[in-house]
């Protein structure tokens, strides 16, 4: 294997280091260390054998030792470890052999004085999962609240402070004397005692909601607590344990409790002084936060937007548009610095306390939540093989490139422009993404769903990337390409000059690149697309279809049958059949003279059809999910799916499988098992020489990326499994570092201004094709750009005319 990515960087919350320098993420069984200043992945922690749930940095003792860096991180592994992560080295490991779902120190931030220069021991409160089943306890509640020796690695006897049946977030106070959970409807919260004996006892109160509550937040210096509900409320207790936690017996003033008469808010007899309640939020809260003066609350939700409310008087302002759910807010030791976690894999470090967004921090984004009935129409994931990119829609309406080999973010480029609200109905879906072989065009086709019957559309766009940053702009839009079919496949020709795109309409059309140079100071393309040719077979619907490696024949899936045409002439060579279900994907296997074709349904396929002889040359029944064919060779890699009888026994969970063909032997060079195989893709990167260290450069890679979007690029054509350093050598970390070091004043901070053209045009003209009409090209066009209406009624009539040549007798 070379690489892995595509890791949630939301899945726990993040940790600061002490000179806020730093960013520490739980990435699946890894720690990645983030710089602030620049947003780029400095080193990671490896190490833990599975997803790490907690990670929490140690603290200074005393201002000069903000330059330490330790942490420690808990995993679902059942290990603690401790970590100098400016090296980085794992110094220490403690092995409690139960998962741990959650882990909070409250020792670092209650630092006791030294008893007599001797060290107190430091303790964690870590929450496992009880994997000894015996007949008196049932599995119920398998869920415990332990007591953790850090300092002579290992649990406190039998100590079990609370059991429940989901495993549920430890939140520990800032002043490091309370930690506390939510269960349901109910908030329980313990006092941390004393650093003399790790047997001594620990109280605990309840406090009661009507709701169940989503998220819960202590007041840096007073008795205050905050918790978040499913309706949106938050409720905020004060005084909280005055009266459970006020002796050293835990019974002082216990007479109190009945003589108060006016506790407003508090429910039950509960142990508070006073509950209020606001109620912004529309939906659940996600993120309840204090400043670290006290002073403001802050929330947020589902709404993508954050909250800042005045605590003493409940005014409120907002950081609105986020666009995605919130799910962390954490402060740094910087005040002026925040960062705040996002549903779409997202990190903004924010500038407090004008809340604008330094730095974004940007995985990949999650799979799309579509419809039923669109979720059979592909992945929407379109491989650039020149440049180890891929593109993937996104469920705000975009398609995000994301580089493969610096596991980061590049761009996004905004597909349909509609607001994206978190929470809303899906009004557009994107169906179908392709890219040209040079990564240098784009075509994308949308859906607008019909709301009560009214205003459904088919779009077809075309897209071209810049000369300088690569970002796409808009060059032609298409409505209803097929009437109102929706297109089940769009594919670029090899040139890159040409597109086909099929229907389940019946049609299939194949659009044509006209390519305008304008001449100015620089050399500027104008691309624009037009209709060349339409075929059909037979009023079949047209499900898949595939460019030969030299462009002079293509392959259109009728259903069942392959009809093979010329594309530059439109005219039908061949047909082959016939498969037993309908085919939904189709590739030419390199420079060979096979074609692979996988179909879905009851009887599903993978066949190989020799183009030289037109017909079959061997075929398997799998259910496939991908296939991706080598560019320079006749190998070609399917993605199958697996019986759920295989996942329980032979490959262990294991879904799918990778099968490396040669397309002349139907025995698989080489197999692969993987998990997540529903909704993954398959894709053939090109390789850069000069991109590996070592010298030694495979012939080509394979990416693979599951249904949740992470994803290994691996050489398919390696027996030995070991890793393959890649340098960054004109990567992303070196070009972002270089405007730290070279650059000063304006240049470094918003980069170098470009130069301003007179003669370049403000706004590109984008042509738009309503429907296929003989007279097409004369309301081609903006509005403002066309002719007045008494010079279009001459050509429209004319159009709509036949023409006859008089005879002269």
């Amino acid at each position: 294997m070379i690489m892995r990515g595509g890791r949630s960087l939301v899945s726990s919350p993040p940790a600061f280091s002490n000179d806020a320098k730093k960013l520490l993420l739980c990435t699946s069984n890894t720690v990645s260390v983030f710089s602030t200043a620049t947003g780029l992945q400095i080193t990671s922690l490896e190490g833990h054998t599975a997803l790490v749930t907690s990670v929490v940095v140690v603290p200074p003792s005393s201002p000069a030792a903000k330059v330490l860096c330790y942490c420690w991180t808990a995993s679902l592994d059942g290990t603690i470890r401790y970590w100098d992560f400016s090296v980085p080295e794992l110094v220490k490991t403690i092995d409690i052999r139960v998962p741990i779902f959650n882990m909070v120190i409250p020792s670092f931030l209650n630092i006791p004085a030294e008893d007599n220069g001797r060290h107190q021991d430091l303790f964690a409160y870590v929450f496992t999962e009880d994997t000894k089943e015996t007949q008196e306890k049932t599995k119920a509640l398998r869920r415990q609240i332990r007591k953790c020796n850090l300092s002579k690695s290992r649990l406190v006897g039998r100590l079990i402070l609370g059991e429940t049946k989901k495993p549920e977030v430890l939140t520990v106070s800032p002043s490091g004397k309370f930690f506390g959970i939510r269960n349901k409807c109910k908030l329980h919260i313990w006092k941390v005692p004393d650093q003399g004996s790790e047997h001594a006892a620990v109280r605990k109160i309840t406090l009661h909601h009507t709701k169940k509550i989503t998220v819960i937040a202590f007041h840096p210096t007073q008795r205050i607590i905050a918790a978040g509900d499913v309706t949106g409320r938050i409720l905020t207790w004060r005084g909280f344990g005055n009266v459970a936690f006020a002796g050293s017996n835990g019974v002082e003033n216990q007479n109190l409790i009945n003589i108060q008469e006016d506790k407003p808010g508090v429910r039950d007899n509960d142990d508070a002084d006073s509950c209020s309640t606001w109620h912004w939020h529309s939906a659940e809260v996600n993120v309840l936060s204090f400043s670290s003066d006290g002073a403001y609350l802050y929330s947020g939700g589902k709404e993508g937007v954050l909250v800042v409310w005045q605590l003493d008087t409940g005014k409120k302002k907002f950081l609105p548009r986020i666009g995605s759910p919130l799910l962390y807010f954490i402060d740094s030791p910087d005040p002026t610095l925040s960062a705040i976690s996002c549903a779409d894999n997202q990190i903004h470090l924010l500038k407090m306390p004008s809340m604008g967004i330094l730095k974004t921090i940007s995985g990949i984004k999650a799979p799309c939540c579509y419809p039923e009935m669109y979720k059979g129409l592909g992945s929407g994931i379109a491989f650039d093989q020149t440049a180890g990119m891929v593109a993937l829609r996104t469920e705000n309406y975009c398609i995000q490139f994301y580089s493969l080999f610096d596991d980061c973010g590049i761009f996004e480029v905004q597909v349909c422009e509609r607001n994206h609200q978190p929470g809303d109905d899906v009004m557009v879906i994107v169906t179908a993404v392709a890219l040209s072989v040079d990564g240098s065009l784009m075509s994308t086709s949308e859906v607008k769903l019909a709301e009560e019957g009214i205003g459904g559309l088919v779009c077809l766009k075309f897209w071209q990337a810049g000369s300088q940053n690569k970002e796409f702009s808009l060059s032609t839009i298409v409505y209803e390409p097929h009437r109102d079919a929706g297109i089940s496949a769009v594919t670029f020709h090899p040139s890159g000059n040409m597109v086909v795109s099929s229907s389940f309409g019946g049609d299939f059309k194949i659009w044509k690149c006209n390519n305008d140079i304008i001449q100015n100071d620089q050399m500027h393309q104008n691309f624009s697309w037009t209709c060349h040719a339409v075929g059909s077979y037979k009023k079949r619907p047209m499900t898949a279809a595939a460019f030969s490696a030299d462009g002079s024949v293509l392959a259109v899936a009728a259903e069942t049958l392959i009809t093979l045409w010329n594309p530059y002439k439109n005219v039908l060579l061949a047909v082959l059949g016939e498969t037993l279900t309908p085919i939904v994907n189709l590739s030419f296997l390199g420079k060979s003279d096979n074609l692979v074709a996988a179909s879905c349904g009851s009887n599903p396929q993978l066949s190989v059809w020799s183009m030289s002889k037109l017909s079959l040359s061997w075929s398997y029944k799998l259910r496939i999910e991908a296939v991706a064919s080598a560019v320079d060779s006749s190998s070609f890699a399917a993605l199958a799916l697996l019986p759920e009888s295989f996942n329980e026994t032979t490959f262990k969970g294991r879904d799918g499988v990778i099968l490396l063909y040669n397309a002349t032997d139907p025995v698989p060079t080489a197999i692969w098992s993987v998990r997540k195989a529903k909704g993954g893709a398959l894709g053939f990167l090109q390789v850069n020489p000069s991109s590996f260290e070592d010298g030694k450069t495979p012939e080509v890679l394979l990416a693979y990326m599951n249904g949740d979007h992470e994803y290994v690029v691996f050489d398919p054509c390696c027996k030995d499994a070991h890793e393959v350093s890649m340098s960054q050598k004109g990567g992303l970390s070196v070009l972002d570092l270089k405007g730290e070091g070279g650059q000063y004043g304006y240049a470094s901070i918003y980069g170098e201004l470009a130069e301003f053209d007179k003669k370049r045009r403000e706004t590109p003209w984008v042509p738009s094709f309503p429907s296929e009409r003989p007279w097409e090209t004369i309301f081609s066009g903006s509005s403002h750009n066309l002719p007045p209406l008494t010079k279009l009624c001459s050509a429209f009539l004319e159009s709509l005319l036949e023409k006859r040549t008089a005879s002269v007798e």
